[in-house]
């Protein structure tokens, strides 16, 4: 489990040299003292282990620029990617605020050379953008939705893939989360494309921190979204990390069969495969307590297999601890 005494710690994603593993994570500090607040203060720090389970906090690896830039507010989610030149690209969220005080997200992207000490890119690389996605001026959503990006190598050879937190323009309000979509020829110029979802009344307001694997032979997509961030037809059955039956890494994605693998306990499910046996497991970071307040802090690891169709938590006690038992959810009734 990886935890900071001083710091709420949230949002995280993995990397992998060969010898050890990489964890970067969203974090502000305690003194806040409103979580919600934390958002706005939001660093990218990194830690390292070689075992998934202890980990070690080394130097931070991102924070927000000066003003003016797109990330003068706050850095947030993102991945790393390793180029075949042996440069690692880590991308990145960056956060502004609009003149009217809402929030704006926009993708960049830092290198390195050593996976420790990063340098930032100049500017955005990728921004919303009509006619497929959802601008700040529709006013139907709380912010300008376009982060998270999930960034892998085309299966065939054909450049980079990224993935994106977005929302269609048009569609029920509360069913325009999509799957964002981008493609690279070098990792360092981009081209936007149409997203790989479609809006539905049985979908969700936004699919937050994508990441899309082939798991033991099988493709799949998890995303978190909230209870409150859904449409009626979800709301009931909660909220949390979410699963989606997959045709390949790159779709087609039903997001009408999406099916949960937590509930709102642990949210932002991030896959990895353990390079000592090949097995996938899940972590997640402690959203809320049995108080409904948030906590914070990153879960060891949870094993995952297929049963039948579906990707879920396995019961393997040896990898679970209190704070991570009987967490896999009752499947919610559409």
């Amino acid at each position: 489990m990886f935890d900071l005494p001083g710091s709420w710690v949230w949002d995280f994603w993995f990397a992998d040299d060969g010898d050890r593993y990489h964890l970067f994570f969203l974090y502000a500090s305690r003194a806040l003292h409103d979580p919600d607040a934390r958002h706005h203060r939001a660093s990218i720090g990194h830690a390292v282990s070689t075992d998934l389970v202890e980990w070690t906090q080394v130097a931070d690896a991102l924070v927000h620029s000066d003003a003016p830039a797109f990330d003068e507010l706050a850095t947030w989610t993102g991945s790393v990617v390793r180029h075949p030149d042996g440069t690692w690209f880590l991308f990145y969220t960056g956060a502004s605020l609009s003149a009217d005080g809402r929030n704006v997200q926009r993708i960049g992207y830092a290198t390195s050379a050593d996976l420790l000490v990063w340098t930032k890119a100049k500017g955005p690389v990728l921004e919303a953008r009509a006619p497929w996605y959802e601008k700040l001026e529709s006013g139907a959503w709380h912010d300008e939705a376009f982060r998270d990006p999930w960034v892998f190598a085309d299966p065939g050879g054909d450049g980079w893939h990224m993935l994106l937190t977005a929302r269609a323009p048009e569609g029920p309000v509360a069913g325009r989360g999509v799957v964002g979509h981008a493609w690279s020829p070098d990792l360092r110029t981009w081209e936007l494309r149409a997203p790989l979802t479609v809006p539905s009344e049985q979908g969700f307001g936004q699919l937050e921190v994508l990441q899309a694997e082939v798991v033991d032979g099988r493709p799949v997509l998890i995303f978190s979204c909230l209870a409150e961030h859904a449409t009626d037809a979800r709301r009931d059955g909660g909220g949390g990390t979410w699963a989606v039956p997959a045709g390949s890494l790159l779709g087609p994605f039903d997001v009408d069969a999406a099916y949960p693998l937590t509930d709102e306990r642990l949210y932002v499910g991030r896959l990895l495969r353990r390079r000592s046996d090949g097995r996938w497991l899940l972590f997640a970071f402690r959203n809320a307590g049995d108080d409904g307040a948030f906590v914070g802090g990153i879960t060891d690891p949870m094993p995952v297999a297929w049963e039948g169709d579906r990707l879920l938590v396995t019961e393997d006690q040896v990898l679970l601890n209190d704070d991570t038992r009987n967490l896999r959810p009752e499947t919610p009734s559409l």
